[in-house]
């Protein structure tokens, strides 16, 4: 799919802002394991090591590539996740936003069935 010059820079100012999201929310988690008083210290820190483990790996997948060739997945890899608004989608083109609400209509429907959260695959980008 090819992307205009306006989402790219929409998507480029996006990005931003779910980048600003994602980081926050890894804050957040990280807060609150640590300040789970009724675990033990042991057991705190390895739940925080896993959890920065994991989120240490999605975070390039997610930001990393800033390429016009994977914007569109990386849209729908953060938009998966909650890191875009409707009204922030809604800065696309017609075309990207059909394509990035599609993945979160499937998503809704993957997770139920699934009983979890978690998206379709994080945006991997390749060589563009």
């Amino acid at each position: 799919m090819t992307i205009t010059e306006s989402d790219w820079k929409t998507y480029k100012r996006l990005r931003n802002l779910a980048q600003e999201r994602f980081s926050q929310r890894v804050l957040d988690e990280c807060r609150r394991i640590c300040g789970d008083e009724s675990a033990p210290v042991q057991e705190r820190h390895l739940e925080l090591s896993r959890f920065l483990r994991e989120r240490d790996r999605e975070m390039p997948l997610l930001f990393d590539s800033l390429r016009r060739s994977t914007a569109v997945i990386c849209l729908m890899a953060m938009s998966s996740r909650g890191l875009l608004t409707d009204e922030e989608v809604s800065e696309l083109s017609p075309e990207i936003q059909r394509t990035v609400r599609s993945v979160q209509t499937g998503c809704a429907h993957a997770n139920t069935e699934r009983g979890g959260s978690e998206g379709p695959p994080v945006c991997r980008a390749g060589p563009s």
